[in-house]
């Protein structure tokens, strides 16, 4: 899992690494920019929360089609980061369709306007999507450069990262689907969700959107770039854990469910454990 080393390499051509990641780069901004401005026009920028996941899909399959012989790594991750994409974005496109504006983004926008003057354009480039850019970008690091070694040996570390980017995938798939199923029953309104794969994590979602993102990122490491892509599945976990995954809806939920304080005493935060007595 080191980085990328001389003799493994010998197939790829190094030198159009920083073209495809500067082409990348480039259509990812573009891609940003138009939806920048469709979110002037709506007025809102929560559906930027499903392009997180189709933006890795085109950056996936940006760097596959300028790979002039692609390699077993490369096919699995452009498998995986499809895969991945598609289930969550098309999930969130979903979500955010039945249920309208997400309030983190209407709250972020009214302290923006209050403290910092800055009216909705500027928010929204400044405070949502230049940000999710770059860090789409880093996130994505290792479907882009674990694709790119063509001749890189496909080893039980390649391996366990299939199965755990899998597991992952399919983890967060049921985990997300067994909450919307939750909400959709008018009985359950005001409850906590706490049944199925949420009784033994308070986030299985984001557990399983852990597992793929480690799972991929040890692949592009067999495939000897385990130094240059490490930031990406790091800067994932730091995001869902500190910054704006369980940050943002546990205090939320403890101020609007009165049996919240009782599921997080009794649940594990993200890995999956038996409920505490």
């Amino acid at each position: 899992m080191s980085g990328p080393c001389p003799d493994r390499l010998i197939a790829a051509d190094v030198m159009t690494m920083p073209d495809i990641l500067l082409f990348n780069l480039a259509l990812s901004a573009a891609l940003f920019a138009a939806l920048w401005l469709l979110s002037i026009r709506l007025k809102d920028p929560s559906f930027i929360d499903a392009w997180w996941a189709l933006g890795v899909v085109v950056l996936a399959w940006a760097t596959f089609v300028q790979l002039p012989t692609p390699g077993a790594h490369a096919l699995a991750l452009l498998a995986l980061g499809t895969g991945w994409g598609l289930r969550l974005g098309i999930y969130l496109l979903w979500r955010w369709g039945k249920h309208g504006a997400d309030r983190r983004y209407a709250k972020l926008a009214e302290n923006a306007r209050k403290q910092h003057g800055l009216g909705f354009a500027a928010f929204s480039l400044l405070w949502v999507f230049a940000p999710q850019l770059l860090l789409q970008f880093v996130v994505a690091l290792p479907v882009m450069l674990g694709q790119t070694n063509a001749d890189a040996a496909w080893t039980i570390v390649a391996q366990a990262g299939l199965v755990l980017a899998i597991f992952g995938i399919v983890y967060e798939g049921v985990a997300d689907a067994q909450l919307a199923h939750f909400k959709s029953l008018a009985s359950n309104a005001g409850k906590v969700m706490n049944q199925g794969l949420w009784r033994y994590s308070r986030h299985p979602n984001y557990f399983g959107d852990m597992c793929a993102w480690w799972g991929m990122w040890l692949i592009a490491a067999d495939a000897g770039f385990g130094y240059l892509t490490l930031p990406g599945p790091l800067l994932l976990t730091y995001l869902l854990t500190r910054v704006s995954g369980a940050p943002t809806t546990e205090p939320h939920l403890a101020r609007t469910k009165p049996e919240y304080g009782e599921y997080v005493r009794r649940t594990s935060a993200f890995v999956p454990m038996p409920p505490h007595p």
